[in-house]
């Protein structure tokens, strides 16, 4: 089914809204951003510099695919270029819209071009067309029959055809952040008639940012649903936590990103990996999941922890905390989860050393104890000729040049013994380590 928007008279007899419309429109159209200022998020596309709102003020717009995530504002960005740019606007779904359907669209575009007026055809979904639906589209975009906008929440290097993908500008919309989503609410809250009417507030807005997860849609229909089993009698009321959960029959477990048990859930995931149980880490980690945790703080932890509680007991570790923090900044929920997961369940099962993280500890110590003491001159590079002539590297000897690329020297301040602050264990890779230093150093290792 196709939708068409345009508020002026149509020459050619195009469908028009005015009249047409149903009588109720949800709170999540009803309170719709008219205009770029209006929207929250998207900075990168929208704000001062950015690619879009550049178009509007040059008054011309390419084709164009949004590619992000539910409730992130790809509509709201078309229908604001449509109202902007003064186009008509036809937006078909390609979820029951077939060739036919965008043949008419075309036609109906060509009509409104030769009365001197551009259309934007806005396709949702638009990786669900199929090839020869997608190929329909080609010669109208190359002709300026329309202005093609696309939405998708799949990669469209993947699903949408090479040839349609060359002639489009990608645009990448990303999941609003809380405080983004925040503002969303706020201005319901403040400019909706019906709401702003009943005075509504929100008595845990922590618990709709978990629920929603970044889609502005989600948030508004949840506070709709919940303020419909409210009395109609009620002004100045306050939805509940528990109004919201009956509302939208979704329980979130109680979990304050920013509080106490926020530390305590982290302290329990950590020590569960330190502690070899990969169970326990795996349950922790899906509390702090369901609670709405930043994934992006749960890798953060993760990376640190392959360092400092197992360090080279399993030197890959640490490549594979990095891989996984970086798959969890690239992907996002929900797929991350299952990155995260294979993080987990190996550094809980991975042999453990702390022996780096203690040895550093000792060894800041006396940095700090022994500070004033000078670096000998044999250590020193000498790249000038008088810094040659004043000894520095003299002595110096190269440990390559040695069998086993090994020379027994004196590397720590003159003055200073010279002492084992890293003590490898015998867990995992550190049982080599521990054996090699113990030979090349056999008078400060004594294991």
């Amino acid at each position: 089914m196709a939708r068409v928007n345009d508020m002026q008279s149509d020459l050619f007899g195009l469908p028009e809204t005015s009249g047409t419309g149903p009588l109720y429109q949800p709170l999540a159209e009803r309170v719709r951003p008219r205009s770029l200022d209006d929207m929250a998020g998207q900075e990168h596309l929208i704000g001062p510099d950015g690619p879009l709102r550049r178009y509007i003020a040059a008054g011309q717009l390419p084709s164009m695919i949004f590619w992000g995530p539910p409730g992130s504002g790809k509509t709201t960005l078309a229908e604001i270029f449509a109202t902007s740019l003064n186009c008509r606007f036809e937006q078909l779904s390609a979820i029951d819209s077939g060739v036919k359907d965008v043949r008419r669209a075309l036609e109906n575009a060509e009509k409104s071009r030769r009365s001197g007026r551009s259309t934007i055809l806005f396709i949702d979904e638009i990786h669900r067309f199929n090839k020869a639906q997608q190929d329909t589209l080609l010669h109208a975009i190359e002709q300026g029959v329309i202005i093609l906008i696309g939405a998708t929440t799949e990669n469209p290097s993947f699903e949408v055809n090479a040839a349609l993908l060359s002639r489009m500008q990608v645009y990448v919309l990303r999941s609003l952040a809380e405080e983004e989503l925040d503002a969303v609410i706020r201005r319901a809250l403040r400019e909706d008639s019906y709401l702003k009417g009943r005075r509504i507030e929100i008595a845990d807005p922590g618990f709709l940012m978990r629920f929603a997860a970044g889609d502005a849609r989600k948030a508004l229909n949840a506070i709709e649903a919940a303020v419909s089993l409210l009395p109609e009698s009620d002004e100045g009321v306050t939805v509940t936590r528990e109004l919201l959960e009956r509302a939208v029959q979704h329980s979130a477990p109680n979990y304050d990103k920013g509080g106490e048990y926020h530390y305590d859930i982290i302290s329990a995931f950590i020590k569960s990996m330190r502690g070899s149980d990969p169970d326990a880490a795996l349950f922790w980690l899906s509390r702090m999941l369901q609670g709405g945790e930043d994934p992006l703080f749960i890798a953060r932890r993760m990376v640190i922890f392959a360092s400092e509680d197992i360090g080279n007991a399993d030197p890959y570790a640490l490549t594979l905390a990095i891989s996984v923090f970086h798959s969890v900044e690239v992907i996002g929920l929900p797929e991350a989860r299952i990155t995260l997961a294979q993080g987990v369940t190996y550094f809980a099962s991975a042999p453990k050393s702390n022996a780096s993280y203690q040895g550093l500890g000792e060894a800041a110590g006396e940095a700090e104890t022994f500070r004033n003491l000078p670096v000998p001159l044999h250590l020193r590079n000498a790249p000038t000729k008088l810094m040659k002539n004043e000894g520095y590297g003299k002595g110096y000897k190269y440990p390559h040049s040695y069998p086993g690329h090994f020379v027994e020297e004196h590397y720590f301040p003159e003055g200073m013994e010279p002492k084992a602050y890293y003590r490898p264990g015998q867990e995992g890779r550190e049982k080599y380590l521990r054996e090699r230093l113990g030979s090349l150093w056999p008078g400060r290792y004594r294991f």
